[in-house]
């Protein structure tokens, strides 16, 4: 593995473990015992940032991957910088009940996106030149 994409990789958990510690914060400012997953507004807020931060993860992860062994790792890595910026400025928009956190999570959409098409274009000419 090319070592930005490694540490692209290693700063998505350490995102990961982030929203995981604001929920068990929230838990315990809003008195929210587990395993509720409803409760007053600011734990609800903490608690999506964690779901949507791990639900994007999931195809932000293998598409990173996919893209850095087929395409060109560099490119991937940059792409999955751009990711990782833009789900910490969502995940600070979604905290701040007048934040707008629609661009943040376009420009991670985006860079999914760059990931797969990078992935697949690699892919592609890897199968016609077997």
């Amino acid at each position: 593995m090319h070592p930005l994409v490694a540490l692209v990789t290693v700063l998505t958990v350490l995102l990961l473990m982030t929203t995981m510690g604001l929920v068990g914060r929230a838990r315990g400012k809003h008195g929210v015992k587990a395993p509720a997953t409803q409760g007053p507004e600011g734990f609800e807020r903490a608690f999506r940032v964690q779901m949507n931060t791990q639900e994007s993860a999931l195809m932000f992860l293998p598409a990173l991957w996919a893209a850095a062994a087929f395409g060109q790792p560099w490119l991937s890595a940059a792409f999955g910088a751009a990711w990782l910026l833009a789900r910490v400025w969502y995940v600070k928009a979604y905290l701040d009940p007048a934040g707008n956190r629609g661009p943040a999570f376009a420009l991670s959409s985006l860079a999914i996106l760059a990931l797969v098409v990078q992935a697949l274009w690699g892919l592609a000419w890897t199968l016609l030149l077997a």
